[in-house]
């Protein structure tokens, strides 16, 4: 995954991948076929799928990349796909704030102590 993250970051000159790119997960199949990549974007969707599209078509010099840096059995196949959680946990949080502040209004208005 460091590794993954790190070619990514630092290989990969393609102008359509967004610079906010991060390696959230990595899954490897038990016989090192395939690796299910999930990567997160911060931004608005053009920029996801821009950043979606650039590293699908470096997959290819991804892996030759990352075959030199990990030595393992086999290199496999990369696909990767969009994990949302960051955002949705931006998300979240900011509905929790909002709640917070809202419960601290009421009870300023009520004369309640904290």
């Amino acid at each position: 995954m460091r590794a993954l993250a790190d070619i990514i970051r630092t290989e990969i000159k393609d102008p359509r991948l967004d610079p906010l790119t991060s390696v959230m997960s990595v899954e490897v199949a038990p016989d090192l076929k395939t690796c299910k990549v999930e990567v997160s974007v911060l931004g608005d969707e053009a920029h996801k799928e821009d950043t979606l599209k650039a590293l699908r078509s470096a997959s290819g010099y991804i892996r030759t990349l990352l075959a030199r840096r990990v030595d393992l059995r086999n290199t496999p196949e990369l696909t990767f796909h969009l994990d949302n959680s960051t955002e949705y946990g931006i998300e979240m949080m900011a509905k929790i704030d909002a709640v917070m502040e809202e419960q601290r209004a009421k009870a300023a208005l009520r004369g309640d102590d904290e």
